[in-house]
């Protein structure tokens, strides 16, 4: 519990020629903030470092230490301190929620930059197209265990393995071709594609086996569970693939047009 009455605290980090301790630095700037005035001890070398541990028996640093109570390192401070300390494990919706943000607000100042006006078809257009882009970068940047996450539910690739590899490439590449208004006869049977077995697998998985899954949309290595995100994002691209094609068939044109 928060000890208001006292507002000194000791700690000892690790600050050494070719390293300083990422968490000690977080440890002192916390304390700072919370309004303890801290005596930062360094520990300079590798043997002051494990002659420290020793002594007093811990195995990491940093180390706080308020009113002579050893506290522990930066996530027991974070805890001392009334903070919330983030489960690696838990399920979250961050990654989603800033691809999504970030693309949105691309879009915006795209469409801006552009038209002079930020709210117009093409922002709706640009932000699906963004979106696709973003997310084909978190897959790539670790396809294997993306691959390995997207077995899990996604129909085509239980059968052709190699589906997960390419699933990443295809999104980015229609994507990319989206953005630029090119080759309209490519991206849009290729979003159209992986778009639905995408959506169908996603729908099985989740509405149907009624399976509790981790989401492969933002990579192999997020927490995001399998549901409506993922659905979302293949939903987009069909949405935008139908959206092409009936421009196409129209005589219109979707991305660039006033």
């Amino acid at each position: 519990m928060l000890d208001t009455t006292s507002r000194k605290a000791t700690l000892y980090r690790m600050v050494m020629e070719k390293h300083t301790c990422p968490y000690g630095l977080k440890a002192k700037d916390l304390l700072q903030r919370e309004g303890y005035t801290v005596d930062d001890r360094w520990l300079t070398t590798r043997a002051e470092t494990d002659a420290f541990k020793v002594e007093h028996d811990v195995k990491t640093t940093p180390q706080t230490f308020i009113n002579g109570q050893r506290i522990g390192g930066y996530d027991d401070l974070r805890r001392h301190l009334c903070k919330t300390v983030r489960d690696p494990n838990s399920v979250t919706y961050r990654p989603v929620l800033a691809v999504f943000g970030m693309t949105a607000l691309m879009a915006l100042a795209v469409s801006y930059a552009t038209f002079g006006n930020a709210f117009t078809l093409q922002t709706a257009e640009w932000f699906i197209a963004f979106s696709m882009a973003v997310l084909a970068i978190l897959k790539l940047q670790n396809i294997e265990s993306f691959s390995t996450m997207f077995l899990n539910y996604d129909l085509l690739a239980k059968r052709w393995v190699r589906y997960g590899y390419i699933y990443p490439f295809a999104e980015g590449g229609a994507a990319i071709l989206m953005i630029a208004g090119a080759l309209d006869w490519i991206s849009i049977p290729v979003a159209l594609f992986i778009g639905t077995i995408g959506a169908v697998s996603v729908f099985k998985a989740v509405y149907i086996d009624k399976r509790e899954l981790k989401c492969a949309c933002v990579g192999g290595d997020s927490n995001v569970p399998l549901g409506f995100v993922s659905l979302t994002e293949n939903v987009m691209m069909v949405a935008m693939a139908l959206w092409m094609l009936a421009a196409q068939l129209t005589g219109t044109t979707a991305l660039h047009a006033m």
